[in-house]
Formats: C-alpha cells, structure tokens, sequence
C-alpha cells in the first residue's frame, strides 16, 4: 500500500504499518489487540491523510480494548495537555529527577552576579547543585532552536558565578540542565554538548529521555487517564494535582470535583492498573 501521510511537524512520509504496530507495542498492548487495531485502521487510510487522524482512531479502538494501554499509547499527548502553562511540566520534571535521587525545589528565584532569574528546577545531588529549565511547548511540532540553550546557558553562568563564591552555599553549582516535552534541533544540541548544558527532550538522550523515565517510573500525568473527562483533568490540576499517583494518594478529591462513587473506583482502578500499585 503506497499512502503518503503527513506527521505532526508537516512532514511527508510513507505509511509503514510496521511503524503503527511499533508504537502500540510501547504501550504495551498484546499482539492480539495490535492487529485488531491494525484491521479497523487500514480500510481507513487514504493519500494525504494526517498522523493525528490516525492516532486518534487507533487511540479510540484501544481505549475500548485495554484502557492501560491507551493511557500509555497518549503519553505524548497527555503531555501536552498539561498546558498552557507551563507548572504542570515543571512538577512533573522535579518528580523525575526526584526519582533520580535528587532534592527539588520548583519555581525559585536565584541570584546571579548580574541580576536575578526565575529558575525552573533546582536540583541537587552529592553535593553538587543544577539549575534545571524546562521549556514546555503546546505544540507537538515546536522545536527549541540554538538561541534557546544560549539563553539558558547565559543565565547558568551568570547564578553559577554568584553561586559557587558564595560561602555560605553548602553546594556546588555544578550545571545547568533545558529539558522540552518535544525536540531540538540539531545545532542545540551540537552548541550545548559543546558547553556542557544538559539536554532532555521526548526521547533525548537515548533510553533517558522523557517517555523512558515516566515509563520506568510510572509518574504518569493524569491527563493520560481515560475513566476521566478533559474539564476532570483541569480541575484537578489547578488543586496541583499532576500525576496519577498523588491522585492515587489524594482520592478525596475525585469527589470534591463532582465524581459519584463508582465512577471514583473506575478512575482508582485504573490508576493501580496503569501504575503497578
């Protein structure tokens, strides 16, 4: 079958199924329910037909199939619904690093030999301390060019100057850390391994990106849940709950945003499900 589609960056490719199956097996799906996607999803594909169509339907077929697999199929998206701002992010980002075995703090301000800054994360390990910024991006096609770890190693350097002749730091000011939920180019990441600055992005670097760490520790956002609307999610969020485990752990408040008693066991139930609780 020759069907050219268009990916979320405006990109044109090919079609390969292999690549569909591929990414419903990250999320776990059996093989069974990958072919039962695959059949409903074929008949429907025609030239020109844009990658969001097509996650959409093979989100809807899975989500009748094997909600745990669906929330994990949405990740990318669930992500992105975080915003508009983006806090949401920025706690999620401090849950990974905690699990890293550092202490966080989000959102502080810092003192620089210049001026101050706004710093995202800040996180701090054996006696060295990083300044984390977490660039969060709406849309699926945003890329954070070179003039984004310029600024941010800019203003590294002017706190790590301040920071590090300070003597009543307990810390090394070690690095300074830009993390994005989507990608960068090429000469961001060349400029930046140059300096020293730390990437993360969606899958940067290899098997330590985003998806791998909130995979391998389950800090799923709760806008990956199914058994809850997108006005659920939001309500939630703006009491600062992020990820499907304080939720877990703040169950209360399934019934302070209007849930009745069986739709609150559905949301828990899947949590435990999604969560290996």
């Amino acid at each position: 079958m020759d069907i050219k589609i268009e990916k979320f960056n405006g990109d044109i490719e090919e079609f390969k199924v292999e690549k569909l199956k591929n990414s419903l097996r990250r999320s776990k799906a059996s093989e069974s329910e990958i072919d039962q996607v695959v059949d409903k999803i074929m008949p429907t594909l025609y030239d020109g037909m844009k990658s969001k169509e097509i996650y959409k339907t093979a989100y809807s077929i899975l989500k009748k199939l094997n909600r745990v697999s669906a929330s994990k199929y949405s990740l990318k998206r669930a992500i992105l619904d975080l915003g508009p701002t983006g806090f949401p992010f920025e706690s999620l980002i401090g849950a990974v690093l905690k699990h890293h075995g550092y202490t966080t703090q989000v959102g502080i301000t810092l003192q620089g030999e210049c001026i101050t800054h706004e710093v995202d994360v800040l996180a701090e390990k054996d006696g060295n301390a990083y300044t984390v910024e977490c660039k969060f991006h709406a849309d699926p096609r945003a890329v954070s060019n070179v003039k984004v770890p310029l600024y941010i190693n800019s203003r590294f350097l002017d706190i790590q100057r301040r920071w590090n002749n300070d003597p009543k730091k307990k810390s090394h000011l070690k690095q300074g850390w830009l993390i994005t939920n989507t990608r960068f180019s090429k000469d961001a990441i060349d400029y930046s391994e140059c300096v020293g600055l730390h990437l993360m992005s969606w899958d940067y670097p290899d098997n330590n990106g985003i998806k791998h760490n909130i995979d391998k520790y389950t800090l799923y956002p709760i806008t990956t849940l199914t058994t809850l609307t997108k006005k659920e999610k939001h309500l939630l969020i703006e009491k600062n709950v992020i990820l499907t485990k304080e939720l877990y752990e703040s169950s209360y408040l399934l019934e302070k945003i209007g849930l009745s008693p069986i739709r609150q066991k559905r949301v828990l139930s899947e949590i435990k499900k999604l969560c290996n609780l």
